[in-house]
């Protein structure tokens, strides 16, 4: 089959399970509604202000943000595993999802609960200490002058044990706030709403076009700097783009749900397997694949175990922890 009709098919499909899993996620939840409620809705009683409330600012703001993260973390983990030229690598890898984790957890301990332009201080905390985490790596990953992939695929993974230890420091000591914590450790959409949507998708459609733009010098890269060099690309400041964004994304994303394991690294390993490597196809189906499957798996969290609502990263973890191992055995 020829590589365009593979593309073809695999989006008719990934069309019809967006469309159903945004139905499964307006349908379900624990007031009971059902496909004539949402009929009646859309149709008829568009200002009822409890079915808006029900649809509209509660499930759908959950599906879309959902949508987002997924998205977002799926495209970060595509730019990042051609960045390092290493199916494992993810947004954990350069420490930003832990630096994250830490900046929220940072702010619970300190007691600051404020909002700023209507967003909480904890995602505040989150986005800037996200950025400021990589920011470091990178600067310890340079030797007079000189950057090394490898020293900032090693020091973003110390940085992150790092982070990841000073957070469980913080919970021990603030146990009170420990569903808190927790919200921010394995991740959840039960606090999302539409300011939220509107702070992450500027980020997410701002990187999504550079990715795009710079897909070819992507595939460049792929084949090593010096060919990419002599091609024409300017090595140095696309791999400092990819780096930006890729952060970005992982941190905004983190800001508003908390960590959320593997999407980064399954879905585009998933969707490389199923097109190619190509990133000027690989980058637009990873990220609407992981918008998908992060919606489903919101879905299943807060269904499965109902009224009680599981964190999604588990969900995440159960999915992805098979498949990383699975990554490591053909590795061998």
């Amino acid at each position: 089959m020829k590589a365009r009709s593979k593309r073809l098919i695999l989006l008719a499909v990934l069309l019809f399970l967006f469309v159903s899993g945004f139905l499964l996620s307006l349908l379900e939840g624990p007031v009971e509604t059902n496909t004539g409620d949402l009929f009646d809705f859309i149709f008829l009683n568009l200002h009822d202000e409890t079915l808006r409330k029900i649809f509209i600012d509660l499930r759908l703001s959950r599906a879309l943000l959902a949508f987002l993260v997924g998205a977002s973390l799926s495209l970060s983990g595509a730019i990042l595993q051609g960045y390092f030229q290493n199916p494992m690598a993810g947004p954990f890898v350069v420490g930003v999802s832990s630096g994250a984790s830490f900046g929220a957890v940072l702010c619970i301990y300190l007691g600051l609960n404020v909002q700023i332009l209507g967003f909480s201080l904890q995602s505040v905390f989150a986005f800037a200490s996200g950025f400021a985490i990589v920011f470091l790596v990178y600067l310890l990953s340079q030797r007079k002058g000189v950057f090394r992939m490898e020293t900032l695929l090693l020091t973003g993974i110390a940085a992150g044990a790092l982070a990841s230890a000073l957070t469980s420091f913080l919970i021990f000591f603030k146990s009170e706030s420990y569903q808190e914590a927790v919200f921010w450790l394995l991740g959840s959409f039960k606090y999302s709403d539409w300011n939220q949507i509107t702070a992450m998708l500027p980020y997410f459609l701002l990187c999504f076009i550079v990715a795009q733009w710079l897909a070819k010098d992507m595939n460049l890269l792929v084949q090593g700097d010096d060919i990419a060099q002599s091609l024409g690309s300017p090595v140095n400041r696309v791999r400092k783009t990819f780096l930006v964004i890729s952060t970005m994304l992982a941190a905004s994303s983190v800001s508003v749900s908390g960590i959320i394991g593997f999407i980064g690294l399954v879905v585009p390993h998933w969707i490389r397997i199923l097109i190619g490597p190509d990133h000027r196809h690989l980058f637009f189906y990873s990220s609407l694949t992981g918008g998908i499957f992060l919606v489903y798996s919101d879905f299943i969290a807060r269904t499965l175990l109902s009224p009680s609502e599981l964190p999604i990263g588990i969900i995440t973890a159960a999915v992805g922890a098979p498949f990383f191992i699975y990554l490591l055995s053909q590795r061998r």
